[in-house]
């Protein structure tokens, strides 16, 4: 099944770079997925990455670690002699940008939110790592649009959410919307509070994606409790909306009643949003407790 479905993903890949033929190998440990109108999914270790194949070039969203992403460009570059062109961040955290590193030499552009390229040059001074990483070198405050072949590709920043400076990356043409750490499908998020994450303004960020795309746009997402399901419909998107605001009123009405930051962590989950699983809801009770507790 998995060598069928690689072929069928290889076939895919081929028709959209424009080639006839490759000799894939099999053991790879990455999985690429179609979406559609040469846009695809690569996933392997780290948050979801998308990329865009056109007659004038590759685009690529968010670069995991290194080796993934020399995993990627080594699937790209075997595939087509099209260059890869554009490489957009959703937003700073390791595993969306940590594979800049592989692509120096290679892009013409890697672009970011305004905050993004300040968190993430503020991490690597912290953590003394400036030299493996490939910063952006544009950056933008609302919109940005880039043109590739037929694809337009524009990216929006609706205010803070998972950090200060998440960006929708929007592929116009094909009419998917890569959501980096904004949405994490089923699964415990990360908040980075220490990065402006804010759950009461990501709740209206939500909102925002979900009127701003329309009901035909596919969504691709960071992370997802099931490794299948990193792209979803609006549906997901409620759904998250509903996780954020479930836990942010069950924290408050403990805090009101007088529960204690060490109580309210004993919580083994959510109400009214069991789907929410895996680690990390501790991570969350403590994120929800701090921000209520800030203000």
């Amino acid at each position: 099944m998995q060598r069928r479905l690689f072929l069928q993903h290889s076939a895919f890949l081929m028709a959209s770079l424009g080639v006839s033929s490759y000799k894939f190998p099999f053991d790879t440990p990455y999985k690429i997925k179609e979406l559609r109108n040469g846009v695809g999914v690569f996933t392997e270790r780290g948050g979801t990455i998308a990329f865009a194949s056109t007659s004038k070039g590759i685009a690529v969203v968010d670069s995991q670690f290194p080796e993934q992403s020399n995993h990627l460009i080594e699937a790209l570059k075997g595939m087509s002699e099209n260059p890869i062109k554009l490489l957009f961040n959703t937003h700073h955290h390791g595993d969306h940008s940590g594979g800049n590193i592989s692509f120096k030499g290679i892009v013409e552009h890697v672009i970011a939110h305004e905050n993004s390229l300040k968190n993430q040059k503020a991490v690597a001074e912290k953590q003394n790592t400036v030299e493996k990483q490939l910063f952006p070198d544009i950056t933008y405050q609302d919109t940005h649009k880039e043109k590739l072949g037929k694809e337009t590709i524009k990216m929006h920043y609706f205010g803070a959410g998972h950090t200060n400076g998440d960006s929708i990356i929007h592929f116009e043409r094909a009419n998917v919307a890569h959501c980096g750490d904004l949405v994490f499908n089923r699964r415990f998020p990360v908040v980075d509070r220490n990065a402006g994450a804010s759950m009461s303004s990501w709740i209206n960020v939500l909102d925002k994606i979900n009127s701003t795309f329309d009901k035909d746009t596919i969504f691709v997402f960071g992370h997802a409790f099931d490794p299948e399901k990193i792209t979803g419909t609006h549906e997901d998107i409620k759904a998250f909306k509903n996780y954020l605001e479930q836990l942010l009123g069950y924290v408050s009405q403990e805090i009101k009643a007088g529960k204690s930051k060490e109580e309210i962590l004993k919580t083994t989950a959510i109400p009214n949003a069991p789907e929410w699983k895996g680690d990390g809801i501790q991570r969350s009770l403590t994120a929800a407790y701090d921000e209520l507790t800030s203000k």
